[in-house]
Formats: C-alpha cells, sequence, structure tokens
C-alpha cells in the first residue's frame, strides 16, 4: 500500500523535491515522519506525519477499571509519568467527590517538581546531541541520575511510576528522603549555571538557535501550543498559576518567560523552569504537614454517573484528563489532552525559508514527545 503525500506536497516545481524525514530519524525523538519540501538546502513547507506508534491508551483504559487505567497513563509519556498520574487521579477525585490529604498533596507537587526536572534535563541532553554536543548528555545524566534515586526511594520506579493513587499515596516518603532531597538541592542551582555555560550560552549554539523558527504569541495561543514553547514566545500562561490546583497556590514561584520566541528562548525558559522547580521543592518541604497520605476511598471505585475534567502543567504543557463515568468500575469516556499533539501542528509556521539543518533545531526546541501524540 503506498501512502498518498498531502496533495499540495505532491505538486512540487521541477527545482523542488521531497525529502522524508523519518520515522526513524534520530531527532525526531521517536517515530515522527516529516515530509520536507526542499528548493535545494531550503525548506519550502513541512508536514508532520504521526501514527506511526499509534495503541490506542484511550481505548485501552475504558476497558480497565479506574485503579488499572494509572500504568497506562505512565506510558502516554514516559518522561512525565507523574504529570500524567497526577491529572488522572485528579480527574477520578472529582467524580467521587473526594479531596486527598493535605500532606498527600505536597507530596504529589513533590513529585511532579522532580519529574519536571528529570525531563528537563533529558530535553536538554537530548538536544545537545541534536546540535552536534555530546558533552551536555554526560552533565544533565549525572544529576539527572540522582532526582531519579530520590523517586526510586519514593515509588520504586525509576522511568514508569504508577505512584500516585486515588485519594493519596499507598505509603508515606520513606525515612532519608527529605535529607537526600535537600543535599541535591543544595548543589543543583550551580549545575543549572554549568548547563548554560557549556551549551545555552555557548556562542556556536547561540548562532544556531538565535531568530530561528520564531513562534509568534498570536500563532502559538492560536494553535493551542502551552509548556515552555508558549512562555517562549513571551505568554506567561502557566496552569499552576493560572488555575491553581493542589497546594500549588500556597507556593511562590515565577513563571519564566522569553521575548522573540524563537529556539534559544525556549531553551532558556527551561533552564530558568529547573531553578523555579528548586524554589517550589524547598517550599514544599518546608511546609509539609504531618498527617495521612491516604484518605478514605472505597477499594472498588465505581463513581456515579457523571464527568469530569483535570488538568495540571507538565515538563511539555498543559495536560487534560476528561472522564466520563456511567455508574460503573470501568470509564464509558476516557480523553486525553495532550501538549505535544499541539505543539508539533505549529512545525509549518517554523521551517518555512530555514535550512534543513535548522529543522532539526526546531523539532529538539519543541521536545516532543511521540507517544503522547500517538494513543
Amino acid at each position: 500500500m503506498v501512502e498518498t503525500l498531502p496533495l499540495h506536497l505532491e505538486k512540487t516545481a521541477s527545482d523542488e523535491y521531497l525529502l522524508n524525514m523519518g520515522p526513524q530519524h534520530p531527532s525526531t525523538h521517536g517515530v515522527l515522519r516529516v515530509v520536507l519540501k526542499m528548493d535545494g538546502e531550503v525548506v519550502k513547507d513541512a508536514i508532520p506525519v504521526v501514527g506511526y506508534l499509534h495503541r490506542g491508551i484511550e481505548k485501552l483504559c475504558e476497558n480497565r477499571n479506574y485503579t488499572q487505567i494509572i500504568p497506562y497513563t505512565d506510558r502516554s509519556d514516559y518522561l512525565s509519568a507523574m504529570a500524567n498520574n497526577f491529572v488522572y487521579v485528579m480527574a477520578v477525585e472529582k467524580l467521587l467527590g473526594i479531596q486527598a490529604p493535605e500532606r498527600a498533596e505536597y507530596i504529589r507537587v513533590i513529585a511532579a517538581e522532580l519529574n519536571r526536572i528529570m525531563s528537563h534535563l533529558l530535553w536538554y541532553a537530548a538536544y545537545g546531541l541534536d546540535m552536534g554536543a555530546f558533552t551536555p548528555f554526560l552533565y544533565a545524566f549525572r544529576e539527572r541520575e540522582e532526582v531519579i534515586d530520590l523517586v526510586e526511594m519514593a515509588c520504586g520506579g525509576r522511568l514508569t511510576h504508577t505512584y500516585y493513587r486515588v485519594g493519596g499515596f499507598p505509603r508515606d516518603l520513606p525515612a532519608g528522603f527529605f535529607p537526600q532531597l535537600k543535599k541535591f538541592l543544595s548543589h543543583f542551582d550551580s549545575k543549572i549555571k554549568e548547563y548554560e555555560d557549556l551549551l545555552i550560552d555557548n556562542v556556536i549554539f547561540v548562532h544556531r538557535t538565535r531568530d530561528i523558527g520564531v513562534l509568534s504569541r498570536k500563532i502559538a495561543v492560536d494553535y493551542g501550543v502551552t509548556g515552555p514553547s508558549l512562555r517562549g514566545s513571551n505568554c506567561a500562561w502557566d496552569v499552576r498559576k493560572d488555575e491553581p490546583y493542589s497546594v500549588y497556590g500556597k507556593l511562590d514561584f515565577m513563571v519564566p518567560t522569553g521575548k522573540n520566541g524563537d529556539c534559544w528562548d525556549r531553551c532558556k525558559v527551561r533552564m530558568d523552569e529547573m531553578r523555579q522547580s528548586c524554589r517550589i521543592l524547598r517550599q514544599a518541604m518546608e511546609g509539609m504537614p504531618s498527617g495521612e497520605v491516604m484518605t478514605k476511598a472505597p477499594r472498588v471505585i465505581r463513581p456515579p454517573a457523571g464527568e469530569a475534567y483535570a488538568r495540571v502543567e507538565g515538563p511539555r504543557g498543559d495536560i487534560g484528563v476528561y472522564l466520563v463515568s456511567d455508574g460503573t468500575e470501568k470509564p464509558s469516556r476516557l480523553k486525553m489532552r495532550k501538549p505535544s499533539f499541539s505543539n508539533l501542528s505549529v512545525i509549518r509556521e517554523l521551517v518555512g525559508g530555514v535550512k534543513i539543518a535548522d529543522v532539526v533545531a526546531i523539532l529538539g526546541s519543541l521536545d516532543l514527545i511521540i507517544p503522547e501524540i500517538d494513543r
């Protein structure tokens, strides 16, 4: 079976040609195919082609009970499993009309911010490789292992965590967790400065990313772009601030933004976000209350008939879960709103007139995760 290309890409001038980038190209960060219309080395147009990894996660979830669904949320984005756990259990709790204990909410925030740092560090490592620099990979994974060790202490998992539960957590944080977290925070700010000196402010990197892939605020909003890719375009939308959930409303932190909306701004925003995550983690430790970490919830979850929507700020942007209950132990509908889909959709607005090498820089700056696109 021959795949039909979009009509506007089939009709090319005599001096234009089509070039397939992916779906196995390492710089697409997964099985993403991008069909490029080229004039020499200049990109005239680009069409992202998705669906090579489609697994039907939403339909799988609709055939599992509410507790069995939690591991599937991990796999929908393996780099932000905590955030996906978080938003799902919030949606179920809305259906049930229950609230997790305050201590559990603080632990949820700590887990989510550690996961944000983990995700941004892997993005930094992979983006360095995309741009031809191997050393940043080694630097980033040095600290990322420390964060993963903390997460492993809490839940036993290092990549897919399945940590959150409807109503809180199955157990409290172990002894030794907070001393190890304090030790990590005591030096991580200086490591972020190292990352910037090594790559972000490197003159070669700046020339590769400044004024490349400029995304205006209007186009970003029109396409539904969220997360650092939106904030790099000088739009300070952050669900944690604008629609506070859990205990974020009690914490003091800033929302970093860029000015020009280019690749460099999107990179700088992620660096500053890691600093703000450290700030949140320190406040969460200081304000941590005592008490239980699990509220009274039914062993077999059967929410009353109804619907609920929850959203959180994940490492790549706004993650949403829409649930419809028919009163049974399985949801009749589960729909996930994932940031990478909208963030990828804007690619055609960014690549016109750039060189082919810049396509790699633009794609990497959006921090796409293909499994959450191919749900």
